[in-house]
């Protein structure tokens, strides 16, 4: 099976190309027709609405009127953010007949940038898993494998871009949603700073944690995405040289594949950055995860308590399962939290010391199997969902802007490396990782048809 028309094509590529409007779309439909019906990237495909809003592009254009620096441009958005006129089934039997009345403010944003949504895609139930595989609609499959899992939540949107399919698409991120599958899959991932993007009109997870974020074939299209979605002028190259990068040592916040490591930390490398250690104590780590989980739990299970209680048997019996353990937080623990985090949030400079970034992998592992739970890692076995939220979930507490990055492959699988910055500092943070970027193979679509024929 070979990959679609817009495989690490950025949106300066395709203008450059001279492509129209309806050209663009009609590649992508016609990608999503050959490979979704193996990867299961898409949920709904608007293939009449995409052509149409094509069609209109093309026109505006002669007629000497450009919406935005998107005009024309395909994308894929997540199930769990509204499209007006299109099902919004969140990955869950719960919603599977919900179709949206308007769009998510995000949505819109994108569409007055002159963006054509071609569908939404995949997404793990209410997005509450980083695996990507549980979902009534069916888990999004790795391009690189389709026997392992995409990373999720948002994995239908990470699987899109990597395939090629679309050149651009919206996640959200929650504890590692967006940057997760951009790792495993070999995209980039943008999660922005808490609060950047309005998340009207998107289904919360966690509300005080929950961020739409971007995925893309180039940091400088996720910024570019970002400017669009947070209401801000187009992004401008970043003169802050040299860049000083403070190296976190992933095993301090979770066990961590050395090869990942490594490869992960010799990406970090170029003529306008200089890599030194970070000190991100242990202690700390753990307690961010901490605060995490608690956080995380109570917040989710006050958004899905009356369906746990009237309609269990339409949940994914693992989310479930999770959605039930979740109850057990208590009040006090989740206001206790909400106000530890602030305190912590108060200490961010000090966790940067000297550096203007930190860096580490974006996930301590790469891909696993469609449906594992476990892991060894130097010869311990771990929760692959903790594995794979370990090294992401800490940013999502703090709020903070980070971006992974393609950083090379582990016997031909993705390796992701990740960058965070302090509030603010979106453009940095793109800036840098654009330098470092690099593309990952497309996939070979040998193991594609060896597994599915």
């Amino acid at each position: 099976m070979n990959h679609g028309s817009f495989r690490d094509r950025t949106t300066a590529d395709l203008r450059a190309a001279g492509l129209s409007a309806v050209d663009m779309v009609e590649r992508a439909l016609a990608a999503i027709d050959e490979c979704d019906p193996v990867l299961n990237a898409f949920v709904t495909v608007d293939a009449e609405g995409a052509l149409a809003a094509a069609r209109q592009a093309d026109a505006e254009r002669a007629a000497g009127h450009v919406r935005g620096p998107l005009h024309g441009i395909p994308v894929a958005v997540k199930d769990m953010i509204a499209v007006r006129g299109l099902p919004h089934t969140l990955g869950s039997a719960h919603f599977a007949t919900q179709v949206s009345t308007q769009d998510a403010e995000c949505v819109a944003r994108l569409r007055a940038a002159g963006a054509v949504v071609v569908g939404t895609t995949t997404t793990h139930e209410f997005a509450y898993g980083p695996t990507g595989d549980v979902s009534a609609t069916g888990p999004s499959r790795n391009p690189h494998d389709v026997t392992r899992m995409s990373g999720g939540s948002s994995g239908g949107s990470a699987v899109a871009v990597a395939a090629g399919l679309v050149p651009l698409a919206l996640g959200t991120d929650t504890g590692g949603s967006v940057r997760i599958p951009a790792a495993l899959c070999g995209v980039v991932g943008l999660k922005p700073g808490y609060g950047t993007v309005p998340t009207a009109g998107v289904f919360p997870l966690s509300t005080t944690l929950d961020h739409v974020g971007v995925l893309a074939n180039s940091a400088a299209d996720c910024a570019l995405v970002h400017h669009v979605l947070a209401g801000r002028p187009a992004p401008t190259a970043s003169t802050h040289r040299p860049v000083r990068v403070g190296w976190v040592r992933p095993d301090a916040l979770f066990d961590t594949d050395p090869a990942v490591a490594d490869l992960a930390r010799a990406a970090v490398a170029g003529p306008d950055v200089v890599l030194g250690p970070a000190e991100f104590p242990e202690a700390t780590a753990t307690h961010l995860r901490e605060l995490f989980a608690t956080i995380q739990n109570s917040e989710v299970f006050a958004v899905h308590a009356d369906r746990v209680a009237e309609h269990p048997e339409l949940f994914q019996p693992e989310v479930l399962d999770r959605l039930r353990a979740a109850e057990n937080v208590l009040g006090w623990q989740y206001v206790r939290a909400l106000a530890d985090r602030d305190r912590q949030r108060a200490e961010v400079d000090r966790l940067f010391g000297g550096h203007d970034l930190l860096a580490l992998p974006t996930t301590p592992v790469t891909t696993q199997p469609l449906g594992a739970r476990q892991v060894e890692i130097n010869g311990t076995t771990r929760g692959v969902r903790a594995a794979l939220l370990s090294l992401t979930s800490v940013w999502n507490v703090l709020g903070l802007p980070a971006v992974s990055v393609p950083a090379g492959q582990l016997a031909g699988l993705p390796v992701g490396l990740q960058l965070v910055a302090r509030p603010g500092q979106e453009d940095l943070v793109c800036a840098v990782a654009d330098q470092l970027r690099r593309p990952s193979a497309p996939p070979s679509g040998t193991s594609t048809e060896r597994q599915t024929r």
